[in-house]
């Protein structure tokens, strides 16, 4: 599924994994948000609600634009940086486009919607 992320006016686009959480993510959209800088590298917001982590990996070596879900807090991170390995957090899509409208420092309004 593709989507948009809104942020100041500026659009980046996302697709998101055709798995279990990244189809529970979608069934939330659309979104209004406020991402928070967490260690200079990711944006991150809670949820309404937690995601499924069905038939998820047991973590995930995140890159910049990589959007995952953390399970332990049950929050949204979109990466604007590498990281190593970290357990718990599980994929949820890609930044497709326009990552530098998330790389600004927070907290940032986003809208998350679905993209016909």
């Amino acid at each position: 599924m593709k989507v948009e992320i809104v942020v100041n006016g500026e659009i980046a686009t996302a697709t998101l994994y055709d798995s279990p959480t990244g189809r529970d993510f979608a069934s939330l959209l659309p979104l209004s948000l406020t991402l928070q800088d967490y260690a200079d590298i990711e944006r991150i917001s809670d949820l309404p609600r937690r995601l499924s982590t069905a038939q998820a990996p047991e973590g995930m070596t995140p890159e910049a634009g990589d959007i995952a879900f953390y399970a332990p807090w049950g929050n949204l991170a979109i990466f604007v940086q590498g990281r190593p390995y970290a357990r718990s957090l599980i994929p949820v899509g890609k930044i497709d486009s326009g990552l530098p409208a998330l790389q600004r420092q927070g907290p940032l309004r986003v809208q998350i919607r679905a993209v016909d």
